[in-house]
């Protein structure tokens, strides 16, 4: 989750209806609202978003204000935990044993040496050692009511937070309504019905190219007439460095890029945050993704590996 930004919020006329538009958790966000009502979409639009507010405001690692900063900054002690947040933690737990370690909200330490910003910069055997001490839910005291940390160490919720966002924002809409809705932040996505005819809603899946620094493009379209949608993929996070592409997927025990993982994938579920489980949990696999999602019994679209020289 992201830096929080200013709290503006844009709602313009569609085809069937309404899209609201705001900021939350560094992501563009939208509800479509498939109604002529104006009053009705703004008020959709303002629960949608304060909840997607409240949530990055309580979940974000960027605060100094929040329960993820004083889990950080506890130097040892243990502190105890809302039952939200007890969900949230014991979700993650289950993450990481799912994935034998390579799922682990302790590992943003790593973001220190690795900046995946397009650039050649590639850290140091020595600069990634030095804070693979730091990362290990092993290492954590959980108890399902409080939390200690060594110090040094901190978590990190942004691998699911914005997926729970979806599915809280979409059931919120949901209950008030039963106009059909679909919320969006930043790509991953949740809707409870149809749209009014009957017909699912169409959805665009950006598919990227699998050459080294090649651009982004529709690839395909979706039919969703009810659940999440979710996608994982280095499209915008990545280093280049002598025509080799480092994804920004990286295994927490070793603290490296997963070299071989699909350069997408994208997971429709019953939910946007069983999706997002999913779509993370099979590029954690690297090429073993398309066979981790064919176990699971996945509805997926996987655009393999690039060439990374």
């Amino acid at each position: 989750m992201g830096v929080a930004t200013a709290r503006e919020l844009t709602l313009r006329r569609i085809a069937d209806g309404w899209a609201g538009e705001f900021r939350a958790m560094a992501s563009p966000c939208e509800v479509l609202v498939l109604d002529g009502d104006r009053g009705l979409a703004r008020e959709i639009l303002g629960r949608v978003s304060d909840e997607a507010w409240r949530i990055e405001a309580k979940l974000s690692r960027y605060r100094d204000d929040n329960i993820i900063h004083r889990i950080n900054h506890a130097s040892g002690s243990a502190v105890e935990v809302d039952e939200e947040t007890g969900r949230m933690l014991d979700f993650a737990q289950t993450l990481y044993e799912l994935s034998e370690g390579r799922f682990d909200i302790t590992s943003g330490v790593l973001r220190k040496v690795w900046k995946f910003d397009g650039s050649d910069r590639i850290p140091s055997d020595d600069e990634v050692e030095a804070l693979l001490e730091q990362i290990g839910w092993y290492r954590v005291r959980w108890d399902g009511r409080s939390i200690a940390l060594q110090p040094e160490m901190q978590i990190d919720l942004g691998g699911i937070g914005k997926e729970y966002a979806v599915d809280r924002a979409a059931r919120l809409a949901a209950d008030f309504t039963e106009v059909p809705c679909l919320v969006n932040f930043g790509g991953d996505l949740m809707c409870s019905r149809p749209r009014l005819d009957g017909t699912p809603w169409r959805v665009g899946i950006e598919q990227v190219d699998t050459l080294p620094g090649a651009q982004e493009a529709v690839g395909r379209t979706v039919r969703l007439t009810a659940g999440g949608l979710a996608t994982s993929g280095d499209a915008r996070r990545f280093l280049l460095k002598d025509g080799v592409r480092y994804p920004h997927i990286l295994d927490p025990r070793r603290g490296r890029p997963v070299m071989d993982a699909p350069r997408s994938v994208t997971v429709a579920a019953a939910t946007c945050t069983e999706a997002g489980m999913l779509a993370t949990l099979a590029m954690l696999e690297g090429a073993g993704a398309a066979a981790f999602l064919e176990g699971q019994g996945a509805t997926c679209w996987v655009t393999p590996s690039a060439v990374r020289g």
